[in-house]
C-alpha cells in the first residue's frame, strides 16, 4: 500500500493529511498560526510561522497513521490564494506576507480598476479588488519601496512552503490568476498587466500544472518534518482550487459551499465563466473553470459566538442546542457581518447584528439564528450569481462547518438545493489526490475521483420550511438594506 500527503495552510492553522490509495484518511495532524493585524483592516503572517507549523503537523500525521516515512509515494501542498510572500537574493523572506482578508490596498484596486479593469477582467479573468496579489503588490510599491527594490522572487503561500520543502520554484495557473497577473490566453504571466505597477516580471515563478512533479524533499526538510529525503512533491495548487476537486466536483454544474473562516459558493463550468465580481479560476481538469463568490464571515463568526456564548460547551452544545429550536430561531435575524461583506453587497462598513431580539430569547436561539443567518447570506450570494446566468444543481458541502448535521440541513432548506455531504471535503485531502496523480498512484484526475470520492449522506430540502426561510430571507433582506446607512455611519464614529 502506497500514501500520500496533503498539507493545506488554512487561515487559522496548518493541516497534514495521510490517505492511502483508496482515499481513507490514515493520519492527520495540524498545528495553529497566527495572524497579526498591526492596523485597522491590515492582516498578516509570518511565513516562518508557517513552516514551523508544518514542522509540527506532518511528523503528527505519520505517528497518527503509523507508518513509516518511506512509504509516503507523494505530496501535494496548498494555501490560501492571493498571499504573495516576497524573498531576497538571498532567498530570505523581506516582510510579513499580505493576507487575502486584508483591506488595506482599496485605493489601490480602485485605481487600477478606473485605469484598466477591461483590460485587467479580459486578461486574468477576474476584476481588481483589495482581495487580489496585484492591488496588494500596487500598495507595497508605494509605501515600502526600499523592500520592493529588494525583490528577486515572488511566491505564493503554497509555493513558499513547497520551497522550504524542495529548494524549487514555480507555481500554477489557478494560483496565477489568482494573483492576477496572469494571461489567460497564453497560460503565461501577463507583461501588460506587470506594467501597471512596474513589477518586475522576472521575479515572477515559471508556470507548471498542479500535479507536476517539482522535486523532491531536501535532505535539511526532511531533519526537519520526518519526511523521507527525496520524497517526491507536486507543485499543488490553492486550497479552493483542489478542495472543490477533492469533494469531486468535476463535472460542469456541479456546485459547492465552503463552510470555512469565510463562507464561499463554487460552481464546475465547462469553459471560463467571467461574471465580475463574482471570481473565475482555471479547474484541475484541463479545459474546465470554476467559480467562487461568498461571504466574508462564516466559520470565524461561528467562533465568535461560541467564545462569547458557549465557552464551557463549545460547538458540541452550540450544536444541540441550535438543533432543538424550530426554524426562525423564534423571530430572530443575524446578518453576519463582522468584518464586513464581500458578495453580494462589497461593503467593508456593513456590521453584523441581531434583530428581534425579546426576553423569550435563549442562548439556543441565537445558536440557531447565527447557523440560519449565515445560510441566509449564502442564498443572499447563490441568488446574486443566479441573476448573472450561472445555474446550481445539487451543492456539495466542504469546510469544517459541514460536520454539522444541524447546519447541513439548514444550508438545504434555506436555499432550496440538496445538499451532497462527501466522505472528505478539505484541502488537505485534495492536496493528498493531486499528489497521487503526479506520482502515478492514478491515471487521471478522473481515476483520482472514482477511486477515493465518496458521498456519505445527503440533505434534501423540507418544503414547508424553505416556505418559512422564504419569508424570513425577505425580512433579512429588507433588514440588511434598511441597516446599512447606519453601518456606515457607525463605521465613521
Amino acid at each position: 500500500m502506497r500514501y500520500l500527503l496533503g498539507v493545506d495552510l488554512g487561515a487559522g492553522s496548518l493541516k497534514a493529511t495521510i490517505i492511502n490509495e483508496s482515499g481513507t484518511v490514515a493520519g492527520e495532524g495540524s498545528f495553529p498560526v497566527s495572524t497579526a493585524m498591526p492596523r485597522p483592516g491590515f492582516a498578516e503572517q509570518d511565513p516562518a510561522e508557517w513552516w514551523t507549523a508544518l514542522c509540527q503537523a506532518v511528523p503528527a500525521a505519520l505517528a497518527a497513521a503509523g507508518i513509516a516515512a518511506s512509504e509516503i509515494a507523494g505530496v501535494g501542498v496548498s494555501a490560501g490564494a492571493h498571499i504573495p510572500v516576497l524573498l531576497d537574493e538571498a532567498g530570505a523572506v523581506i516582510r510579513p506576507a499580505i493576507m487575502w482578508s486584508d483591506q488595506r490596498s482599496a485605493a489601490q484596486a480602485e485605481t487600477l480598476q478606473a485605469q484598466a479593469g477591461e483590460m485587467i477582467t479580459r486578461t486574468s479573468l477576474n476584476r481588481v479588488n483589495p482581495t487580489w496579489t496585484l492591488a496588494m503588490l500596487a500598495w507595497l510599491q508605494a509605501h515600502e519601496p526600499d523592500n520592493m527594490a529588494r525583490v528577486k522572487r515572488l511566491m505564493l503561500a503554497k509555493d513558499y512552503l513547497r520551497y522550504c520543502l524542495t529548494g524549487t520554484w514555480e507555481t500554477d495557473f489557478s494560483d496565477a490568476v489568482g494573483a492576477l497577473l496572469a494571461d489567460d490566453a497564453t497560460k503565461g504571466w501577463s507583461a501588460e498587466i506587470c506594467g501597471l505597477i512596474g513589477w518586475d516580471v522576472k521575479t515572477l515563478p515559471p508556470i507548471v500544472k498542479p500535479s507536476h512533479v517539482v522535486g523532491g524533499i531536501t535532505a535539511a526538510a526532511a531533519a526537519a518534518t520526518g519526511l523521507a529525503a527525496g520524497t517526491k512533491v507536486v507543485c499543488g495548487s490553492n486550497d479552493t482550487t483542489v478542495e472543490f476537486f477533492g469533494v469531486g466536483a468535476i463535472t460542469p454544474g456541479i456546485g459547492a459551499v465552503k463552510l470555512a473562516t469565510a463562507g464561499v459558493l463554487f460552481l464546475a463550468t465547462e469553459g471560463k465563466s467571467v461574471h465580475p465580481p463574482v471570481s473565475c479560476y482555471p479547474h484541475m481538469i484541463e479545459g474546465m473553470y470554476y467559480t467562487a463568490t461568498g461571504t466574508n464571515s462564516c466559520a470565524s463568526a461561528h467562533r465568535w459566538l461560541r467564545d462569547l456564548m458557549f465557552v464551557e460547551g463549545g460547538f458540541a452544545e452550540m450544536d444541540a442546542l441550535a438543533a432543538g429550536v424550530a426554524a426562525g430561531a423564534g423571530g430572530l435575524l443575524f446578518h453576519p457581518y463582522l468584518q464586513g461583506e464581500r458578495a453580494p453587497y462589497w461593503d467593508p462598513k456593513l456590521r453584523g447584528d441581531f434583530v428581534g431580539i425579546t426576553m423569550a430569547h435563549t442562548r439556543a436561539h441565537f445558536a440557531r439564528a447565527l447557523y440560519e443567518g449565515i445560510a441566509f447570506s449564502i442564498r443572499d450570494v447563490l441568488q446574486a450569481a443566479q441573476s448573472l446566468g450561472l445555474a446550481y444543481g445539487t451543492i456539495r458541502l466542504m469546510g469544517g462547518g459541514a460536520r454539522s448535521a444541524t447546519w447541513r440541513q439548514i444550508i438545504a432548506d434555506v436555499t432550496g438545493l440538496t445538499v451532497e455531504v462527501m466522505e472528505n471535503g478539505d484541502a488537505s485531502f485534495g492536496a493528498a489526490l493531486v499528489a497521487g496523480i503526479g506520482v502515478g498512484v492514478f491515471a487521471s484526475p478522473q481515476a483520482a475521483v472514482a477511486q477515493c470520492v465518496r458521498q456519505v449522506s445527503m440533505c434534501v430540502p423540507d418544503a414547508a420550511r424553505h416556505e418559512v426561510y422564504s419569508a424570513l430571507f425577505g425580512i433579512y433582506k429588507d433588514t440588511q438594506k434598511a441597516l446599512a446607512d447606519l453601518s456606515h455611519r457607525l463605521a465613521e464614529v
